[in-house]
């Protein structure tokens, strides 16, 4: 876990830096050891499945990873946000747009960091670009307020997830902040 963290914090850093090769390499790397860490971790380290998908979708990825997610927690709700994110995302991946808003609103609603970023995967599926602009722009602006980061990056990784599952749909939004990298 520890390992895939510090990959995810090279590739944040990279992009910050405009290296895109290096950071796409970064996070490929990440979302294996991610797939590996969630494969020995106890079985409710959902976390590690949402730290798959975000890595694989910023390394230009993610289906694969998204099918892997599916099939590992079928069709179970075992009640944790966490586990409803990685959900959503896959669904939200796998073009499941129906999925992804159920799952999203198992992620609970709300201010809180997982209510913004449910609202965000809910627009996205439902290819509503104005609530999606208003959910993806909460999301930048509290990464903005966060003194920690996980990684010890500043930067609103969550956000750049979901811009790039938005220009996958043709839902590009810029947004400038100092927690994005240069457009």
């Amino acid at each position: 876990m520890t390992a895939a963290v510090d990959q995810d914090g090279a590739g944040q850093q990279a992009l910050l830096d405009s290296d895109r090769d290096a950071a796409r390499a970064a996070f490929a790397k990440a979302a294996e050891l991610y797939r590996q860490s969630w494969e020995v971790a106890p079985p409710s380290a959902y976390g590690r499945l949402v730290g798959l998908l975000k890595s694989s979708i910023l390394a230009g990825g993610g289906v694969e990873e998204a099918s892997y997610v599916r099939a590992t927690l079928g069709d179970r709700d075992p009640e944790s946000p966490t586990a409803s994110y990685a959900q959503a995302l896959a669904a939200l991946i796998l073009g499941d747009d129906a999925g992804a808003v159920v799952w999203a609103a198992r992620m609970g609603g709300g201010t809180d960091a997982f209510g913004r970023t449910a609202e965000a995967i809910a627009a996205l599926a439902a290819r509503d670009e104005a609530a999606y602009t208003v959910a993806l722009t909460a999301i930048v602006r509290d990464f903005e307020q966060r003194p920690e980061h996980l990684t010890g990056v500043a930067i609103a990784d969550t956000a750049l997830m979901l811009s790039e599952l938005g220009g996958r749909r043709g839902m590009a939004v810029a947004i400038d902040s100092p927690v994005l990298p240069a457009p």
